[in-house]
């Protein structure tokens, strides 16, 4: 299918759906499930924006004008993961209780009737390990990217063709997702992690993560091509000294560089097998 096809499927998919209500994080993909909910609904589309400790504040501004400059009507919701067990004990599944929460509480908002719950899932998310995913075909969340067989790179497309200021974003997941598997999630932890990662843009730094280990380790995945440059002594000796300011007892630097999602090659095999999301389902519901 061509690139203005899947443009046109996207916007008729929801424009049959009559109502929605968007997961909106201010990400690319989310950010074009919005704009085309708009174009396609106008007053019967709404964007909702979970506000916890896991997302950093410069991302909820962000959201927030974001839908401004859209025009959709925009809610902030407060979750309250932190306060689940399952959430914070962080095994590996600690996504599912969050999409969980979220789509509790989106469904419990009272001006937003029968509206049909959308996701900013996109093709590329398939096969993947995404326990959210599994969260949202519990309550029957849609994901108009993937039925549209949108991929992320034409999603990005469609983004800077609409004149989306995010169509270059790198992606942003919470800051639990910095935290190892077995490490207890604490406010206190996502906090340290945002600050960390704030001053490493200062830097000059734009796609790159803090994870954060057992015993309180900092390890930076940075692109290769900058490893030299933090690498250099007084680079290094500013990075160890702030980051050991936050509350960080060790600082390393990852010679493999950054990669997305790699947390979850500490994910145990079995969980991961549980939580994959099949090719098949969807692709069939975007070739309809």
């Amino acid at each position: 299918m061509a690139f203005d096809q899947k443009r046109d499927r996207l916007l008729e998919i929801l424009r049959d759906m009559k109502c929605v209500t968007v997961a909106f994080s201010g990400g690319v993909d989310s950010t074009v499930v919005a704009k085309a909910a708009q174009l396609a609904l106008g007053a019967q589309a709404c964007a909702v924006t979970a506000d916890s400790p896991s997302v950093p504040r410069s991302e909820i501004a962000q959201a927030v004008q974001l839908a401004r400059d859209i025009g959709i009507r925009h809610r902030l919701v407060s979750t309250d993961e932190f306060s689940n067990p399952d959430y914070v004990r962080n095994d590996g599944t600690r996504c599912y209780f969050c999409k969980d929460e979220l789509y509790d509480r989106i469904a419990a908002l009272p001006d937003l009737g029968d509206a049909v719950l959308c996701s900013g899932a996109n093709l590329d998310d398939l096969g993947d390990y995404r326990p959210g995913l599994k969260a949202a075909a519990e309550h029957g969340v849609r994901h108009p990217l993937q039925e549209a067989s949108l991929t992320k790179a034409e999603v990005r497309e469609l983004a800077k063709h609409w004149g989306l200021p995010v169509w270059d974003k790198p992606a942003s997941p919470c800051l639990s997702s910095r935290l190892a598997p077995g490490v207890t999630v604490t406010p206190e932890r996502t906090g340290r992690v945002e600050q960390a990662e704030a001053f490493l843009r200062t830097l000059g730094l734009r796609e790159f993560r803090v994870r954060l280990h057992e015993n309180e380790l900092a390890r930076i995945e940075a692109p290769t091509a900058e490893i030299a440059r933090l690498a250099e002594p007084a680079v290094r000796e500013e990075l160890s000294r702030r980051f050991k300011e936050l509350g960080f007892r060790f600082v390393t630097l990852d010679l493999e560089g950054f990669r997305s999602g790699s947390m979850n090659a500490l994910v145990d095999l079995e969980k991961q097998r549980l939580f994959a999301q099949p090719m098949t389902r969807v692709n069939e519901i975007g070739a309809r």
